[in-house]
């Protein structure tokens, strides 16, 4: 044997040894810990909202289940998304509206009387139509989709510009400015629809949009938010009140204080709905609006679309809305958190929505939706 082939064969050998060291050493620690988890999924708590546990402070560890709770959704998309992404029938959404209108000790009339409600209650004659846009839910979509269906618009609006949709375009068909001109008949003979949403992430939206210093969209109530701001730090110097933003935080406690507020943007929805006075036709969860926007233009003929969520996501737990809401309402002290519960409760009765520590946040919670 050669030299070479002596050291090519003792070479052999060490690395043979090395590998069968490796591969002992491995089972042993699979052995020793057989459930280790660099990364657990996050703890699965009960939905009710006044015995909800949260740490105050324990933003990492929140961040880290979140994490692991999306890895986890990713995991069983391929499984589960269909069936989460099924939407709840209209049979039982309009149960859940009935239940909110028990909360509030009220039943429909009969017939609606549409005049009665506001101006965000529109009226598109052509189709026949009737919608109530909530505001941060989607509505400025729906009323361009609407425009376009009536023959208002001729083509599509380019995403970055649908804010136009609120100008006078859309304002000769609010209820408030057509108000007896319309046979009230046509109205209650008219399709009508309304879109709602989970109220935590509602309440994310409207700030990140209003109030935040995103560049992207944040600010636009800044006047609203200066005073905010003045009210929960105690700052009174203007020069210094200029440069300063609220905190999602700041603006939860400013609800609380304020019972709500006036401002369309962050009341309680069911104040815009109208209700009892009318009885919709259709209830659209925004969580499923990708689904069900084309069922609503079945009903009304309609060769139309949305022009498309901003999130990348199609699942709405993991959109950008429910994972903040998760993070920064785990942030917030639980008698705050318990506050505005009651203040939105029967938001959150109108479809009987989960809260930010359910695995499927923020759906809501209908016989539709498989454990994960």
């Amino acid at each position: 044997m050669s030299d070479f082939e002596s050291e090519s064969s003792v070479g052999f050998q060490r690395r043979r040894i090395f590998l069968m060291t490796f591969a002992i050493t491995a089972l042993l620690v699979f052995l020793l810990f057989p459930n280790h988890n660099l990364n657990p999924p996050i703890t699965t708590r009960q939905t009710s909202f006044l015995t909800t546990g949260v740490e105050s402070g324990g933003s990492s560890q929140n961040r880290k289940d979140q994490n692991s709770f999306s890895e986890n959704l990713l995991r069983n998309d391929s499984e589960n998304l269909d069936d989460i992404l099924k939407p709840p029938s209209q049979e039982w959404a309009q149960e859940q509206f009935q239940n909110a209108l028990n909360m509030l000790n009220q039943t429909y009339k009969n017939p609606s009387t549409w005049q009665s409600c506001g101006y965000q209650t529109y009226y598109f004659q052509n189709i026949a139509t009737l919608f109530t846009g909530i505001p941060k839910t989607g509505c400025s979509n729906w009323i361009e989709a609407l425009l376009r269906a009536n023959g208002d618009l001729s083509q599509q609006l380019d995403p970055t510009k649908v804010r136009r949709v609120h100008g006078g375009i859309s304002g000769r068909h609010r209820i408030t400015h057509i108000r007896g001109k319309v046979d009230p008949e046509a109205l209650r003979k008219a399709f009508s629809f309304t879109v709602v949403r989970n109220p935590w992430t509602r309440m994310v939206s409207g700030f990140r949009d209003k109030l935040s210093e995103e560049k992207t969209q944040g600010g636009s109530f800044r006047g609203v938010g200066i005073g905010i701001v003045k009210q929960m730090r105690n700052i009174t110097d203007r020069e210094e009140l200029r440069n300063l933003y609220p905190t999602f935080t700041e603006f939860a406690r400013w609800l609380v204080n304020h019972k709500g507020t006036g401002n369309s943007h962050f009341h309680q929805q069911y104040k815009t709905l109208c209700i009892p006075n009318v009885r919709y036709d259709f209830i659209v969860p925004l969580e499923y609006a990708g689904v069900l926007n084309q069922d609503v233009w079945g009903r009304i003929n309609a060769n139309t679309s949305l022009l498309g969520s901003y999130d990348k996501s199609s699942d709405p737990r993991l959109q950008k809305s429910a994972l903040y809401a998760k993070e920064w309402l785990s942030k917030i002290d639980q008698e705050t958190i318990d506050q505005l519960y009651q203040l939105f409760k029967v938001d959150f009765a109108l479809m009987n929505y989960s809260n930010f520590t359910d695995p499927n946040f923020p759906l809501p919670l209908h016989h539709n939706i498989p454990d994960l």
